[in-house]
């Protein structure tokens, strides 16, 4: 069966002001997407990022890392900017460091990975992107 998103789960995601998101993809090349989300998420919806990327580079003067297992305490959403073909195995990285959710972003859809999460206990959004929730509904602003 097809993965639909729950209005109430990107809602909840939304506006849980103190969670940490870990963005995977997120590199200092201002040219990706990954970089324009990523600073809505922290200077528009208060959330903290943290940025995952091959080169462990630091992005909006925060600390990257290399796997979400390097990354420090709880990591509550992973924010996913890879393509369809490698989100499975960010996927279950994220099963596996603990997280609460996932985010697949626009365009980036694994049915398996998302059951996977699903049932896992994870939330699972995919193939939308927080800035066009929240252009879709700015009560999501707070």
């Amino acid at each position: 069966m097809a993965h639909v998103n729950d209005p109430a789960t990107i809602r909840s995601l939304l506006t849980d002001r103190e969670s940490r998101w870990a963005v995977v993809g997120l590199s200092p090349n201002p040219r990706r997407a990954a970089v324009g989300v990523s600073r809505f998420l922290r200077d528009e919806l208060g959330m903290q990022i943290i940025p995952v990327n091959l080169g462990a580079q630091e992005v909006h003067g925060e600390p990257g890392y290399r796997r979400l297992a390097d990354i420090p305490g709880q990591i509550d959403v992973v924010d996913c900017f890879v393509n369809s073909q490698k989100v499975g195995a960010i996927v279950d990285q994220a099963i596996e460091v603990g997280a609460k959710a996932v985010w697949l972003q626009l365009g980036v859809i694994d049915e398996a990975a998302a059951q996977r999460a699903a049932e896992a206990g994870l939330a699972v959004i995919m193939d939308t992107c927080p800035v066009i929730e929240v252009r879709n509904d700015p009560s999501l602003l707070g």
